[in-house]
């Protein structure tokens, strides 16, 4: 419960977990790595960077994004005090083609897990432009996490 009251503390709270369509899961756990799925923030974080929403209104949509995450990973690890590692992030960012600032909007997901988990939530990471995501969001995230035995 640690992480969750930092969540409390922060004024964050976890949305509720998503119920993926029939023959997918929005994580799944292999051995002792946790797969998260690709999770885009609220309807408040929809639009294009470069056009319609600013780069801190992203980062704020990525800081949403990786609530989600964290919601369908605590869906199958019972509690997110298991998180061992944050490994690895893949962040996709809904821009025009001439948008270059693709890192400082992921940082919004970057900065809430060093928060959150302090050393362990250092990971690898690429921040990449797309041409769209889905229902316009501005930013949509997958992660893997290594959890304890």
């Amino acid at each position: 419960m640690e992480i969750e009251n930092k969540l409390k503390a922060m004024g964050l709270e976890l949305p509720a977990a998503g119920t993926p369509p029939p023959g997918r899961a929005g994580a799944v756990l292999v051995g002792n790595l946790l797969f998260v799925g690709g999770h885009t923030a609220g309807a408040e974080h929809r639009g294009k960077l470069g056009a319609d929403i600013s780069v801190e209104q992203g980062y704020e949509g990525a800081k949403g994004a990786v609530l989600a995450c964290l919601s369908d990973a605590k869906a199958v690890i019972g509690d997110l005090d298991k998180v061992k590692q944050v490994a690895k992030l893949l962040c996709m960012v809904n821009c025009t083609p001439d948008f270059g600032q693709q890192p400082l909007v992921a940082n919004g997901a970057t900065d809430l897990l060093s928060e959150l988990y302090g050393d362990a939530g250092a990971h690898a990471r690429s921040a990449v432009g797309m041409s769209a995501l889905p229902n316009q969001a501005c930013i949509e995230i997958e992660m893997i996490l290594e959890i304890e035995d």
